[in-house]
């Protein structure tokens, strides 16, 4: 049976594919070295559309109103510059509602383009362009210790790694964060107040990473402007020993935490990557695993949810289950030393 695989790795290859949502221009050439934070690519983006019923406005068959529309596709009109007029002794004006462009003409009807914002796409993580994609992104490679997590507010930065954390069960206090944090990426653990996050922007940090987010603050979350990823989940949860040990190791480097929104039909989800000198490129993750006996697996549920383990044996066929289910199943070893049984559907594997 495959196995979801979260990556936490303490040094391998990351090759992340950046693209826009739609065609626009590459900034970046092959070979080129990028920062987290810089602009590969962008593209205007309008999400609003308009049409305007030339020949309903003026009272006139659609034949006569394509005759008086004065654009064509991919014209850019003003607001309140005039579109077409009508006929007779007070002739009726159809002028433009907004600044746009025109997308189509037909059938006496326009159809406009407006609410036009850029659209910026940035590298995302530190690294060499290794291939373009035309008129979309391109591929960036990098080396370095990697952690995974399972939410992000959507927003990359990248600065010092500071364990104010001290330990999987730490919690972000307000009393604990003063100017001299300012600057840095905070390993903080477990957030359950409000005015912690608001605190930790004023500073301004550059980025969080947490261990678990209380439900009621991932509105308050996703307006912060600096980076916020959780590392297991809502609630009250400390981060997993494999997560913690790795990030509190390499506290004073320098990392970049790409908080963005884990999508399960690309494989994108938020992590945080600390770049290291490298001598040769070390081999990439695998991306989908077999569960086995010796992979190291992480509890996905209830009551050892977040624990790390070592899968010991998988029986075969159905394991009967406590609740009395039969489902395929593991004997795992915990760190804790508890051996536990295990749904195969409640792992993944922590490589």
């Amino acid at each position: 049976m495959q196995a979801p695989v979260n990556h936490i790795v303490g040094l391998t290859s990351i090759v992340r594919e950046r693209y826009l949502p739609v065609s626009g221009t590459v900034l970046v050439r092959l070979n080129q070295k990028v920062s987290p934070n810089e602009v590969i690519a962008e593209t205007n983006w309008s999400r609003e559309h308009i049409l305007l019923d030339v020949a309903r406005i003026l009272h006139i068959t659609p034949v006569a109103a394509e005759r008086l529309i004065k654009c064509k596709v991919d014209d850019r009109i003003a607001a309140k510059a005039e579109i077409a007029v009508g006929g007779g002794l007070f002739p009726r004006l159809v002028t433009s509602p907004r600044d746009g462009r025109v997308v189509a003409v037909g059938g006496g009807q326009i159809l406009l383009e407006v609410g036009e914002s850029k659209i910026e796409l940035r590298a995302g993580i530190p690294g060499i362009v290794i291939e373009i994609i035309p008129n979309r992104g391109a591929v960036i490679q990098t080396a370095g210790a990697l952690v995974q997590g399972i939410w992000g507010n959507g927003r990359i930065d990248s600065g010092a790694l500071v364990n104010l954390a001290e330990g999987p069960e730490g919690v972000l206090a307000v009393n604990r964060l003063d100017v001299s944090l300012r600057g840095s990426i905070l390993l903080a653990g477990m957030a359950r107040d409000a005015e912690a996050l608001k605190a930790a922007g004023e500073l301004p940090v550059r980025g969080l990473i947490l261990s678990s987010l209380y439900p009621s603050l991932i509105s308050v979350a996703r307006e912060m402007r600096y980076p916020i990823m959780v590392t297991e989940g809502f609630g009250s949860m400390p981060m997993n020993s494999a997560a913690y040990k790795l990030l509190s190791t390499n506290a004073k480097r320098d990392v970049t935490v790409n908080a963005e929104i884990y999508d399960r039909y690309s494989g994108a989800r938020p992590e945080a990557i600390i770049q290291l000198p490298i001598s040769s490129d070390p081999p990439a993750p695998r991306e989908v695993e077999e569960f086995a006996p010796g992979l190291q697996v992480r509890m996905r549920r209830p009551p050892a949810l977040g624990m790390i383990g070592t899968i010991v044996a998988i029986p075969s066929g159905l394991t009967v289950l406590p609740s009395g289910l039969r489902a395929p199943s593991a004997e795992v070893k915990l760190e804790n030393g508890e051996t536990v049984i295990a749904p195969l559907v409640n792992l993944e594997v922590v490589g």
